[in-house]
């Protein structure tokens, strides 16, 4: 399986084409994939409600490893980056579907991604933002952070979450070390805030094009 995340950025004048290609796009980028979704992203600072950035979209697409290539219309697009990926951990599902295979390969220095993605309970959703309003506040500063921003299928209340890390460690240390994303933890099993979700790690096996459309820095 390949799975590789397509980023790229619109001028203003372009948002409603970027619009109208969430809705006519969605049937084409499926051919031929194993897992395709359109998808909007938060602008990268904060991960709440209103943290939309509608001149940055993004595409998600799972392929068989001797598939072709199924690169998305990117309309309207100025400026993008792909992401190659390659599952090493996956829990959960997305549109009822376990979309990445893992695959037992040696571990290795170099850096992970990690995709979280949930489906919002009727009546949680307020409850959710708040909670998680401590630790947008702190991700910028996580040591190890390459980048992250905000994914989700509608452009505003965004389900979920895209992060590039230096390694393995760092992921762990922000995880379960720094106080405010363990608690955000430890009350997600207490609350039953999703009705769907999904957890996944991914080794970043290549990134081409331009960084700045994700946000890149070096890390701390």
């Amino acid at each position: 399986m390949t799975v590789r995340l397509y980023v790229w950025r619109v001028p203003r004048s372009k948002i409603p084409a970027a619009f109208w290609s969430m809705a006519v796009d969605k049937r084409k980028i499926r051919k031929n994939a194993d897992f395709a979704k359109l998808l909007g992203t938060g602008n990268g600072r904060d991960f709440g409600v209103g943290s939309a950035d509608l001149t940055r979209w993004a595409a998600l697409i799972t392929t068989a490893d001797e598939a072709p290539e199924r690169r998305p219309p990117m309309r309207g697009a100025v400026a993008s980056c792909t992401l190659t990926l390659e599952p090493i951990a996956s829990r959960g599902t997305w549109s009822g579907q376990e979309p990445f295979q893992p695959v037992r390969t040696a571990r290795g220095d170099g850096p992970v991604a990690v995709l979280t993605r949930a489906r919002l309970k009727t009546g949680k959703a307020l409850a959710f933002w708040r909670a998680i309003g401590p630790v947008g506040a702190i991700a910028g500063e996580a040591e190890g952070l390459h980048c992250a921003f905000g994914l989700g299928e509608a452009p505003v209340g965004f389900q979920g979450t895209m992060s590039v890390w230096r390694s393995a460690a760092d992921v762990v240390r922000f995880a379960y070390r720094r106080p405010e994303h363990a608690a955000v933890v430890a009350r997600t099993a207490e609350v039953g805030w999703y009705a769907e979700e999904l957890f996944a790690r991914f080794r970043v096996l290549g990134i081409d094009g331009d960084r700045e459309v994700i946000g890149w820095r070096d890390g701390q």
